[in-house]
């Protein structure tokens, strides 16, 4: 019977959970990233599944697993990261969140989200009208997998969107997204390194990404030459 499940080392109480899964521009991936970094994060606990690939990346000579749990101690943040797609279980995965919000008894869930833009650069903002100040409220878009499965699930959610042009590694939009979340939470981001720093993680996500790419079109001619 296969499975999908998160599993937690620590059960830190009344958080605030910010998710960013892999969506259009990488926007939620390269965000959650820097603040991984930026708020000292430390693991707590990574998603266990048998109904996706099994991958795993290294970069730099550290291992680096595809869908894990981390916590900032001081901000009492829980940070949802992940490198590797959800498709097919984005209906599970979205359960879960809200399972385990529900357990730890989560102040806020945030969703960090990419959405398509030709010329627009802005963020927009669904849910918490706290952020009316500093963001847009969103009025039309298309909405697709882990938070659409969250949004469709909950009204009681909030999501910040960043207007991307592309479906590659998009750093200057993760960096805005940042910065209104900092705004909205007082992280205490400095605005100056950001850019550079969102830059830095999206050359390291594009480095994993072709790596992945790579193993996968090797399985790919592997399988195929089974067939043949």
């Amino acid at each position: 019977m296969s499975t999908i499940r998160i599993d937690l080392k620590k059960k830190p109480q009344t958080p605030i959970i910010i998710q960013g899964f892999p969506g259009f521009g990488l926007i939620g991936t390269i965000a959650t990233e820097f603040l991984i970094e930026h708020l000292k994060a430390e693991p707590i606990g990574e998603f266990m599944y048998d109904e996706l690939p099994p991958t795993i990346a290294i970069h730099q000579g550290k291992l680096i697993k595809p869908m894990e749990v981390y916590h900032a101690k001081k901000e009492n943040i829980i940070i949802l990261h992940t490198i590797l797609a959800s498709k097919g279980v984005e209906w599970k995965i979205a359960d879960l969140i809200l399972d385990m919000r529900k357990k730890l008894k989560a102040k806020k869930l945030i969703c960090l989200e990419g959405v398509m833009s030709p010329e627009g650069e802005g963020i927009f903002y669904y849910g918490d009208k706290q952020l009316e100040n500093i963001a847009k409220p969103i009025k039309e878009s298309i909405i697709m997998g882990v938070t659409a499965g969250i949004m469709t699930r909950t009204k009681d959610v909030t999501a910040l969107f960043a207007e991307s042009h592309s479906q590659l590694p998009d750093s200057k939009a993760a960096a805005k997204l940042i910065e209104v979340l900092d705004k909205h939470l007082g992280l205490d981001v400095d605005p100056k390194p950001l850019l550079q720093q969102a830059q830095e993680f999206e050359q390291k996500l594009k480095g994993i990404l072709q790596q992945a790419n790579k193993a996968g079109m090797e399985k790919e001619r592997k399988d195929l030459s089974y067939l043949g």
